[in-house]
């Protein structure tokens, strides 16, 4: 008695320890969890956020021009055969050797812009980089909940579907039952035994290849939310709700908050700086420069006076360094119109974007009505398809309906559901192109 004792302690302890691995082995994910686990590990999501972090080296990079700029250098030389000048000192001709066998210099060397439009424009033009760099990892961010959100929904009606097909299999197979005792007792024929086990083997087949879909439809959301595909996860049932009226409409939308907008400005903005730049090329500029040397000269080996024999010295200079554009061939003049051209061409893009951002509005909103007027003629569809093939049935089994009249209104049954649960995804999908209308797509993680 006290072996079993020990022996049930013990299973109860081996299952308490298992149930946990077996509860984190699938995990399930509402749809907030499956959109915030994206954002943070999604591929695009993270190269976008790479490309923020180069944007603020690359306003290093365009600011380190307009900082001063000082390098150093040394150099060591030696003449086997020095030089030598010939002069007249006196009547007499002499020989004088220009320098000696070793020669060393070390130095540094400084300029500082004062004035050169194209750096400073380049620096107005990297901030807005940096804007630019901020709205495209947003934009992505919004993108990927927007396919996230999609992909989710797609799974949940599949398996709304699968549980449609596991209720019609488990149906027909009591169907069948009373038709093979119908056929055993002389009350039916081969043929209605036949036709039950053709519908039997076709929903079958259709369950398989719903799950083939819905495993792909899971692995594809996994790969959208930057989850390994090999991950196990269970999505509740409770979000795809039932819907049973719209959303508030907006008669017009302002579309300021837009992310799409946002990035068309500062695109306007980085073009009229491109060709701000481009104008500047016509301004003269002026830098300063200053130098500093130590030089050594010597018979013997010698760097920056080594030895005693070494003669050393300094030189410096400071100055002013204008560059003044006279005539580059019209290549400035080229560059400008180019830029002109770009700016136009952008304006056409703002015209078609806004134009483009209107109509996926307007249609979200027709596509609202048009689902939700689907949604409630479906439902009420399926409820009377089931009222039908519950009173077939029934028939049926009194021998007052044909199996034929039960197949088809179980067939009828079916695609009722199924037209039900295809209209929830068509709203749910209509509605993330509402929200993502108003600009308030990330409302869906929050």
């Amino acid at each position: 008695m006290l072996r079993v004792k020990m022996v049930k302690l013990m299973l109860i302890l081996i299952t308490g320890m298992a149930l946990p691995q077996l509860v984190s082995a699938q995990q399930q994910i509402t749809l907030k969890d499956a959109l915030t686990y994206a954002l943070q590990n999604n591929t695009n999501v993270r190269k976008s956020k790479l490309d923020i972090e180069g944007g603020r080296y690359k306003v290093q990079e365009v600011r380190a021009q307009a900082l001063p700029q000082i390098s150093g250098n040394a150099g060591l030389t030696y003449n086997p055969i020095i030089g030598q000048l010939v002069a007249n000192f006196g009547g007499q001709t002499q020989a004088i050797k220009l320098g000696q066998n070793w020669n060393s210099s070390a130095g540094i060397q400084l300029s500082q812009q004062l004035f050169n439009q194209q750096v400073f424009t380049g620096l107005q033009a990297a901030r807005s980089s940096e804007e630019y760099y901020n709205l495209t990892s947003q934009l992505t961010e919004e993108q990927i909940i927007e396919l996230v959100a999609n992909n989710y929904y797609q799974v949940l009606v599949n398996r709304e579907q699968l549980n449609v097909i596991d209720t019609n299999i488990k149906n027909v197979r009591v169907v069948e039952k009373i038709v093979s005792n119908q056929y055993k007792n002389g009350l039916a024929r081969k043929i209605d035994v036949d036709r039950i086990s053709v519908n039997i083997t076709n929903l079958t087949t259709q369950r398989e290849q719903t799950l083939n879909a819905i495993t792909q439809l899971e692995n594809q959301l996994k790969f959208s939310m930057g989850m390994p595909v090999t991950t196990d996860v269970l999505l509740p049932k409770t979000e795809l709700t039932e819907v049973s009226k719209l959303p508030q409409f907006s008669e017009a939308i302002d579309f300021t908050n837009r992310t799409e907008v946002k990035l068309l400005n500062t695109q306007d903005k980085l073009l009229s700086l491109q060709r701000k730049a481009y104008v500047a090329e016509y301004y003269p500029s002026l830098a300063l420069t200053g130098n500093y040397t130590y030089s050594s000269q010597s018979d013997g080996f010698d760097f920056l006076s080594s030895n005693a024999a070494a003669i050393g010295y300094g030189a410096s200079a400071i100055g002013l360094t204008l560059k003044v554009p006279i005539f580059n061939g019209f290549l400035t003049r080229s560059k400008v119109r180019q830029a002109d051209v770009d700016i136009k061409k952008a304006k056409e893009d703002r015209k078609e974007s806004v134009n483009s951002l209107n109509l996926a509005y307007e249609n979200a909103k027709i596509q609202l009505r048009n689902n939700l007027n689907t949604i409630t003629s479906q439902r009420k569809n399926a409820e009377l398809a089931q009222e039908i093939y519950k009173s077939t049935q029934n028939n049926y089994n009194n021998g007052l309906a044909s199996l034929t009249d039960l197949l088809d209104t179980e067939n009828s049954l079916t695609q009722a559901q199924n037209s039900y649960t295809q209209a929830l995804l068509n709203y749910k999908i209509a509605e993330i192109q509402l929200i993502k209308s108003n600009g308030n797509i990330k409302s869906l993680v929050q």
